[in-house]
C-alpha cells in the first residue's frame, strides 16, 4: 500500500472485537500479516479511490457527518509512531449514555489520580499501531505500585522517552504493546496515574490528560484508558520553542489573527487587534504588513495559552509572558502584497520556520498569491498549516467553494497532500501529533471576531512537536558555532544581532568571528550578554534563536553575515555551484542572467557565469550552475538549499561546491569546469 502510505494514511482499525485470550489474539494478528501482502494491491486501489472520493465529497454540504468515506479519511491517519486516528464518529463504538456523563466531567477540568486534566479532553481511538521502539511515545497496560527496582526502570525510561521527544512525551495507558486497547478499572487507573505522577515528579515534568476512552467488555464492565502529555523543559531552555511563519495573500487577517492569539482578546470587526502586530506608521495606516514581525505565544504544562494579559504591565509583557510558558510559539508575521515579496521570501528562508501557517480569507478565496506562497513552502519543505479566516463574513457556500479550491491545490500534481478538515479536539490533536512525518495539511477555520475555530486552532499548537530529533540536535550542538544575523540593532552605543544559532553553542563573553567583509576576512568580537525570548540567559544552542549583543571595534554589521566559532575557520566565497531546477521562466535563462538568491539568510543579487553542459535553461530544466555573487562574498555551505526569483523567474536548487577563488575556464558550451 505505498501510494496509500505516502499520502498520510494507514488501515488502523476494524470493527470492535471481544476481549480474547493471548494466545487466540497472536494467531489472528501472524493470520493478519500473512494476509497482509496478498490483498495490498486490492487495499491499494480502494484506498485511493476512497481518498479523492471523499475529499470531494467532505466539503459537500448534502454529505452526511456519519458518511463512511469521511470516516475512513479521519480515521486512516498515519501517525509519528502515535497512530491515533482523527475519527468523529468512534463515540459510537461505545456506550453513549458513558460518553455524556464523561464529557460533562470533562469540561470541568477535573483531576485523575493528582493529574490535572486540560480543559477538555477528547477520546481516543479504538485501537492504536504498534508500539514504536523509538520516539517519544510509550504505552503501559498498568503501572499499579511497582516496586523500587522496576520504578526506576520507569524513570529511566521516561526520561528516554523525553530526550527523544526534546522535553516531550505520550503514554497511553491501559494499552498493549500490540496496540490494542484493553482499559483498566477505575483503581487501576487512579494508581497507575499516581505512579506516572510520581516518576515525572523525579524528573521535574509535568502530566496533563488529553485524551480518554470508555472500553466496554463483553460483560458489560466498562474500562478506562487514557492518553497523557508528558512536558518536561530540558535544562539548557526556558521553554520549548517553535517557529512558525504566517503567511497569506494582503487583507486576509493575517495580523489579525495574531493579534488575537497573542492578546487574548477578540477583533472589534474593524482591526484593532492587528494594531499591537504592527512595527511602522505606514503600516497602522494601510492596514498591510510591509515588515517582519515576530510574535510570541505562551502554553503553560497544562495547556493553557499564557498571553499578555498575564503580564504585570505593559512594560514586562513579554518577559512575563516567557517566564511562565513551558512552550513557546514564535510567529514570523510575514508580508502578504505581492511588492513585499521579497521580504516575505527572505522571512522564510532566513528565519528557517519549523512550519508555515497559509491563511486564506473564507470570503475571498484562493488567490495567486495565495499559491505562490504555497509554492514557496513546497520549495523549502516546510510543512503547511492552512486556516480559513473571517468564516463570520462568508455564507457557508463561499467557506466551501474556498475549501474546495484548496483542496484542489493541493492535490494537484507534483504536491499531493492530503488536506484535512479539522471539526474537532480529537482532530486537532491527531492532527498535531502527526504532523512531523505526515503529508496531511490540516485545514481550521476560524473568526477572530466571533472566537470560532480559535480553541481547536491553539489546542493543536500545544501538541505540535518540533521538527528536529534529539539526535540531530545533539550533533548540531557538537558542532563549531553558526550564529546567522536577521537584525542589527544599535543601542547606546552598543550592538546588538537578532537572529538563529544554526549550530553549535554560544556562552557568555564568548569569543566568535564576525564576517565576511568586503574583503572576504573576518574579525574578532565577544558576545556580551544573551537574551532569549526577551528574557537574559547565559547559554544559546543550536536550533534557538537569540539577540546577542556584541563587542568590538570599528563594527560593520549588516543581514546575512555570520558569527561563527574561530576552530571553524570559515572561508567566504564570491562563486559557487549548485544544482539548479527552474520553476517558472518565460524565456531562457542564458550566462549574464542576473536574480536574487535566497540560501539561508543571504538575499544578494548573483550572475549566472556558468551552465554546466547546456547553453541556456527552460522552464523545468534542471542543470548545475556556477553563479557569482555581485555585491559582496557571503559564507555559503555545501548542502544548503538555494532560491532564487526575478519578477515572475523563480527556481530553487541545492548548493554543490563553493569556490574560494574565481574557477578558471568555464566552458560554457562544452559544460566543463577546467
Amino acid at each position: 500500500m505505498e501510494e496509500a502510505e505516502d499520502a498520510g494514511f494507514v488501515s488502523l482499525f476494524g470493527p470492535d472485537e471481544p476481549k480474547v485470550n493471548t494466545k487466540e489474539r497472536n494467531k489472528n494478528k501472524k493470520n493478519k500479516r500473512k494476509n497482509k501482502q496478498e490483498n495490498s494491491e486490492e487495499r491499494t486501489k480502494q484506498d485511493e479511490e476512497a481518498t479523492m472520493d471523499t475529499f470531494l465529497g467532505l466539503f459537500d454540504p448534502s454529505l452526511e457527518d456519519e458518511s463512511p468515506d469521511i470516516d475512513d479519511i479521519n480515521g486512516n491517519m498515519c501517525h509519528d509512531g502515535l497512530g491515533h486516528r482523527g475519527n468523529t464518529n468512534f463515540n459510537n463504538h461505545n456506550n453513549n449514555n458513558n460518553n455524556n456523563s464523561n464529557n460533562n466531567k470533562r469540561r470541568g477540568g477535573s483531576t485523575l489520580g493528582g493529574v490535572r486534566r486540560g480543559p477538555s479532553v477528547a477520546i481516543l481511538p479504538d485501537q492504536l499501531p504498534s508500539e514504536p521502539q523509538d520516539g517519544n511515545i510509550e504505552y503501559k497496560l498498568k503501572l499499579v505500585n511497582p516496586n523500587h527496582e522496576r520504578f526506576k526502570r520507569l524513570v529511566s525510561q521516561m526520561q528516554w522517552r523525553l530526550r527523544e521527544g526534546l522535553g516531550e512525551a505520550i503514554y497511553e495507558i491501559g494499552v498493549e504493546d500490540s496496540g490494542i486497547l484493553l482499559g483498566l478499572t477505575q483503581e487501576e487507573l487512579e494508581a497507575s496515574m499516581c505512579t506516572l505522577r510520581r516518576m515525572a515528579w523525579q524528573l521535574g515534568a509535568s502530566l496533563t490528560v488529553i485524551r480518554e476512552k470508555n472500553i466496554t467488555g463483553i460483560n458489560g464492565q466498562v474500562r478506562k484508558a487514557a492518553e497523557v502529555l508528558v512536558r518536561k523543559v530540558p535544562d539548557d531552555q526556558y521553554s520549548i520553542e517553535l517557529r512558525m511563519a504566517v503567511l497569506g495573500n494582503s487583507d486576509v487577517g493575517k495580523s489579525t489573527l495574531l493579534g488575537v492569539l497573542t492578546r487574548g482578546e477578540l477583533d472589534n470587526g474593524r482591526g484593532c487587534a492587528r494594531l499591537n502586530v504592527f512595527r511602522h506608521r505606514h503600516e497602522v495606516c494601510s492596514g498591510k504588513t510591509s515588515s517582519i514581525s515576530l510574535q510570541l505565544m505562551g502554553f503553560d504544562s497544562q495547556g493553557n495559552v499564557i498571553d499578555q494579559r498575564c503580564s504585570r504591565s505593559r512594560d514586562y509583557e513579554d518577559e512575563d509572558m516567557c517566564s511562565q510558558s513551558t512552550k513557546i510559539i514564535n510567529f514570523i508575521d510575514l508580508a502578504g502584497d505581492q511588492k513585499y515579496l521579497k521580504t516575505t521570501v527572505f522571512g522564510l528562508s532566513g528565519y528557517c520556520p519549523h512550519y508555515a501557517v497559509l491563511v486564506v480569507s473564507a470570503f475571498s478565496g484562493v488567490a495567486p498569491v495565495t499559491e505562490e506562497h504555497l509554492s514557496l513552502a513546497r520549495a523549502l519543505e516546510v510543512p503547511i498549516v492552512i486556516v480559513v479566516t473571517k468564516t463570520d463574513l462568508a455564507s457557508p457556500l463561499q467557506t466551501n467553494t474556498t475549501i474546495a479550491d484548496l483542496t484542489r491545490v493541493l492535490t494537484q500534481p507534483g504536491y499531493k497532500r492530503v488536506p484535512w478538515l479539522i471539526q474537532n479536539e480529537d482532530d486537532a490533536i491527531t492532527a498535531g501529533s502527526t504532523q512531523l512525518d505526515s503529508n496531511v495539511v490540516p485545514i481550521f477555520r476560524v473568526s477572530s471576531v466571533t472566537g470560532d475555530g480559535l480553541a481547536l486552532l491553539k489546542k493543536f499548537l500545544f501538541v505540535l512537536p518540533p521538527r528536529i530529533s534529539n539526535k540531530e540536535k545533539e550533533k548540531l550542538e557538537q558542532e563549531p558555532a553558526e550564529f546567522q544575523i536577521d537584525e542589527v540593532f544599535h543601542v547606546d552605543h552598543s550592538v546588538v544581532v537578532g537572529g538563529l544559532l544554526t549550530k553549535g553553542v554560544i556562552t557568555q563573553g564568548t569569543t566568535l568571528l564576525l564576517g565576511p567583509m568586503d574583503n572576504c576576512s573576518f574579525m574578532p568580537v565577544t558576545v556580551g550578554s544573551i537574551h532569549r525570548n526577551k528574557v537574559p540567559c547565559r547559554v544559546v544552542c543550536a536550533g534557538q534563536s537569540a539577540s546577542l549583543c556584541l563587542r568590538g571595534s570599528h563594527l560593520y554589521l549588516r543581514k546575512g553575515m555570520k558569527l561563527t566559532s574561530v576552530e571553524a575557520r570559515p572561508r567566504a566565497c564570491f562563486y559557487f555551484q549548485a544544482r539548479t531546477q527552474v520553476l517558472h521562466h518565460t524565456s531562457r535563462i542564458c550566462r549574464g542572467y542576473q536574480a536574487t538568491v535566497h540560501i539561508g539568510n543571504v538575499r544578494q543579487t548573483a550572475v549566472v557565469e556558468g551552465i554546466l553542459g547546456s547553453r541556456s535553461l527552460h522552464t523545468d530544466d534542471r542543470a548545475s550552475v556556477i553563479f557569482r555573487f555581485l555585491r559582496q562574498p557571503e559564507l555559503v555551505h555545501i548542502g544548503a538549499r538555494l532560491l532564487f526569483r526575478q519578477g515572475s523567474t523563480k527556481g530553487i536548487g541545492k548548493v554543490i561546491q563553493v569556490f574560494e577563488e574565481e574557477p578558471d575556464n568555464i566552458d560554457i558550451y562544452n559544460g566543463l569546469v577546467r
